[in-house]
């Protein structure tokens, strides 16, 4: 999934797909291990789909603060 995508859903949508995407990762690295998996690139792009999400989530998370700072200044 593109980023773009991914920003339209919302937070706990997200962090089911980043709970999906740490399990799809460690299957792959598990089927490496066994000498079952063909396409080793698969890895690669698990690791970027994680990283996709997580600077999603940390945005969102900083977005958060910084609205919750200029409410507090505001009073």
């Amino acid at each position: 999934m593109q980023a773009r995508e991914l920003s339209k859903l919302p937070t706990p949508d997200l962090e089911a797909k980043l709970d999906d995407a740490y399990r799809e990762l460690f299957n792959l690295r598990f089927q490496r291990a066994q000498g079952q998996l063909t396409d080793t690139n698969s890895i690669k792009r698990a690791r970027h789909n994680i990283a996709r999400i997580k600077t999603i989530l940390r945005q969102r998370e900083l977005a958060a603060q910084l609205i919750a700072k200029r409410g507090e200044q505001a009073s």
